[in-house]
């Protein structure tokens, strides 16, 4: 059976608790109840088939770490709920063309050094 690839642009608390989630619902069965979600497969898709491919970020306390690690670092604040086993996949440095918004701007540090070319 193939993978369902995901990359994430943006490791932040959105990305924290899909991570976690998927690392705890792993190896649900097929008919069991998982709060949050409506089904463990789909199709012929299961939930231990999604595989994290890529994943990009703009601050400096996130880009270079595996994923396990930057969805735990600051200024992410999503309740940790689930160990993640490292996933081999390194953060990478996204564009910042459009800045950073402002809401963020005393929060998120943004990276040293050129942008990742991840396409």
């Amino acid at each position: 059976m193939s993978k369902v690839r995901v990359a994430l642009v943006g490791v932040g608390n959105c990305a924290s608790a899909l991570v976690q989630g998927v690392a705890h619902y792993r190896n649900a069965s097929a008919d069991e109840f998982v709060p949050g979600l409506m089904n463990t497969q789909l199709g012929p898709y299961h939930i231990q088939d999604i595989e994290f491919s890529a994943a990009i970020d703009v601050d400096r306390s996130k880009v270079g770490k595996d994923l396990s690690e930057a969805i735990f670092t600051q200024p992410n604040n999503t309740p940790k709920f689930s160990d993640v086993d490292p996933t081999g996949v390194t953060v990478s440095r996204g564009m910042t063309h459009d800045g950073i918004g402002s809401y963020m701007a005393d929060t998120v540090i943004k990276a040293d050094g050129q942008t990742d070319n991840v396409i």
